[in-house]
């Protein structure tokens, strides 16, 4: 039986690992850290339960997919579809619940945003087309291998390429409401891949579709258990798990991956695939071959920094998901990839999972996951930053919401870029690798295989197609495909 090492139990290293046992591997699974999951870890504290990372549950079928790999074991996870998807609150007092349901979300909008119904209607089906024009060439291929181009799905996309919105910024196409506010709300897409409205392309405009057309939908027992399931299957069909073992080197002979080398052993294997973040891979493990610098040296993406509260009272006009905007959204993201700083008016978010799981908060509280995006850390006084932002949230959440959240505080836990890097090796604390801020930075993300070591290969939000849960599911997919046909 060949062997295959996996760097890293994130999300993309557990799903790998599964694929791989699937193929027919012995598969061990390398982890730094004494927990898998990576970015989807948990904490308890004081009584509260807390997602760390990723909060927003979108396509599910990909982790359907994973679990059916072995059906014996796919009842470890279930999840259930949500009506809403945010709560979108402004300090002029504006309130608008987004529906998943596109009629009702046209409908509702419309009658907020004082907005023509066409308007918002024609906006979803061109976010819809853009998405089914696109996934199959930038989500679900490899956009470094020849065969990719060959296909009838990327002669549509390519056909279609003027109606993409390549040429304009996502700020310039979502310009076609009326009311500035909706520009607004559509423009926070861009933060789905660590980047700025006002910088990356209007083909990012067919993100809203992920949660308006695809829905929105909530894990049982939080964020984390899909981390947690994955794991649990793994061990469950024989998957070895080494922890509080960090790589120290990718060992290779005459261009061929030969294993790894680790603070406690040198391992042998047929594979290794990387789940760690691109550039420490090169820079720590690979120092002896020559680095794609071009791709290293593309510009981060966001970070962000989250307090995580304890709230001693419950708030029913909040949901699940909820975004307290800024007056000055151009201004915000300004600071933040020109500045590498915070402005004093952060738009804020605020996901509840007591609200679904009334046991991650004692009864009559809730479990309050504060964030705001940010530079990464490029040096900064993040004991400076952190303590100013927490003033502007308190400022921000005043008056969107009218009460003085510090004296309902009962615990706090704080996370910023730095804690982010130390603890999933993510340069700068950037949460979804290179920011796309630039119309080719999809063609600048490393591949999933390595162009200079064969059976090298690489998955994860930092290479092709991207950072969060979906893309780093849809990179697994892409690589065990290039595997299985390498194989066959």
């Amino acid at each position: 039986m060949k062997t295959a090492i996996v760097i890293g139990a994130g999300i993309g290293g557990l799903a790998i690992a599964l694929r791989l046992k699937k193929q027919d591997y012995h598969v061990i699974v390398i982890e730094k850290n004494d927990y898998a999951g990576g970015k989807l870890h948990a904490i308890d504290q004081d009584g509260y339960r807390f997602d760390l990372g990723p909060s927003l549950f979108t396509l599910p079928h990909l982790i359907d997919d994973l679990l059916q790999l072995f059906p014996e074991h796919e009842n470890l996870f279930s999840y259930r579809s949500k009506q809403i998807a945010c709560h979108y609150f402004w300090e002029d007092g504006t309130v608008f619940k987004a529906s998943t349901d596109s009629q009702e979300f046209v409908r509702t909008a419309a009658a907020i945003f004082n907005e023509n119904e066409k308007t918002l209607y024609s906006y979803l089906q061109k976010s819809k087309k853009k998405y089914n024009l696109t996934k199959s060439l930038f989500l679900e291929k490899s956009l470094h291998k020849a065969s990719t181009y060959l296909s009838m799905d990327t002669v549509k996309a390519l056909i279609n390429t003027p109606f993409l919105g390549i040429s304009n910024t996502l700020d310039q196409e979502n310009r076609v409401f009326k009311n500035p506010k909706l520009t607004q709300l559509f423009n926070r897409y861009a933060t789905y891949n660590g980047s700025s409205p006002y910088q990356t392309p209007g083909i990012m405009s067919m993100i809203p579709h992920l949660e308006l057309g695809l829905g929105t939908y909530y894990p049982h027992g939080g964020m984390h258990s899909i981390s947690q399931s994955l794991f649990e299957m793994g061990e469950k069909v024989g998957i070895e798990f080494r922890f509080r073992e960090s790589v120290t080197h990718i060992n290779h002979l005459d261009n061929q991956v030969t294993g790894i080398t680790t603070d406690r052993a040198t391992y042998e294997a047929d594979l290794v695939v990387s789940n760690m973040d691109i550039y420490p891979t090169y820079r720590n493990l690979m120092k002896d071959i020559k680095a794609p610098e071009k791709t290293l040296q593309q510009e981060r993406s966001s970070s962000a920094l989250i307090f995580y509260w304890g709230i001693d009272r419950v708030f029913s006009e909040l949901d699940l998901h909820n975004i307290l905007f800024s007056e000055d959204y151009h201004t915000e993201f300004e600071h933040i990839f020109e500045h590498k700083t915070l402005s004093k008016d952060p738009t804020v978010y605020i996901n509840i999972t007591s609200k679904e799981s009334q046991e991650d908060a004692p009864a009559g509280h809730e479990n309050w996951f504060v964030m705001i995006n940010a530079p990464g850390d490029y040096g900064q006084d993040w004991k400076q930053i952190v303590q100013e932002a927490k003033k502007d949230i308190i400022k921000k959440i005043e008056k969107c919401l009218g009460v003085n959240i510090s004296n309902h505080i009962k615990t706090e836990y704080i996370l910023t870029p730095q804690g982010i890097e130390a603890n999933t090796s993510s340069y700068r604390g950037a949460l979804y690798g290179a920011a796309s801020n630039d119309k080719f930075a999809a063609f600048l993300r490393h591949p999933n295989f390595n162009k200079q070591v064969k059976n090298l290969y690489h998955v994860g939000g930092s290479v092709h197609p991207g950072g969060g849960i979906p893309l780093c599911l849809l990179s697994v997919q892409i690589t065990a495909d290039l595997i299985s046909k390498a194989n066959s």
